[in-house]
């Protein structure tokens, strides 16, 4: 059993989940104007991206530009990886390698509490993904709380490089955005990542100061 194994159907039932899919959830959250840079590599990488048509190549071409550029709006204060080994619990099957792991740790040779988001890339159909993103969601609350990093919420994302759908896990409910976001709106995509992730550190934040 691994994370690629999981429908959402299998999740919902082997981790006791509730699903909510009728939020916007991230209407209010302002866009973020991308760097020339950026602006630049993804209108060089996206024909391309489309002409090799595999999630290996959007992964690479589209999925990692952005998130490089997410840690560097951040001050690299968080970490990214990509293809990582993320076992949890063989027994509930959350194991396997997840397509991309953002951390507030700045820890960057190894895996290290507090997990904040996960990024699952299909090269296609989002919906396909789904399963899979939720199962890695909840191993990340689990790895957490296994080493007292508690977060009270977890985000995920389902990608095809050029579509973009947020998830967000409280506690045992799972909401999934009624929107989904597409690359000619990379503005609003960069301001979600950057404003989840702010909000996780500065809850974690708060955590750390009432247990010191």
């Amino acid at each position: 059993m691994a994370y690629n194994n999981f429908t959402l159907s299998k999740a919902k039932k082997d981790f006791e989940l509730t699903t909510i899919e009728s939020e916007n959830l991230f209407k209010d959250v302002s866009s973020i104007e991308p760097s020339a840079t950026l602006v630049e590599l993804l209108e060089e990488y996206l024909p391309l991206a489309r002409a090799i048509s595999t999630e290996k190549a959007k992964s690479e071409l589209l999925v990692i530009p952005i998130l490089v550029e997410i840690r560097k709006i951040l001050l690299k204060k968080v970490s990214l990886f990509s293809g990582s080994l993320f076992n949890v619990d063989i027994s509930l099957g959350l194991t396997g390698y997840v397509d991309f792991l953002i951390t507030l740790s700045e820890e960057m040779y190894a895996i290290s509490s507090p997990v904040v988001t996960l990024v699952e890339a299909k090269n296609d159909l989002i919906t396909s993904g789904i399963g899979q993103c939720v199962a890695e969601m909840v191993a990340a609350q689990i790895f957490n709380q296994k080493q007292d990093n508690y977060l009270s919420t977890i985000y995920g994302v389902v990608t095809t490089g050029t579509a973009w759908l947020f998830l967000k896990l409280e506690e045992k409910t799972v909401y999934i955005d009624n929107q989904e976001y597409y690359i000619d709106n990379l503005g609003k995509i960069m301001g979600i990542l950057v404003s989840c992730l702010e909000k996780a550190r500065e809850f974690w934040n708060k955590i750390v100061f009432v247990s010191s």
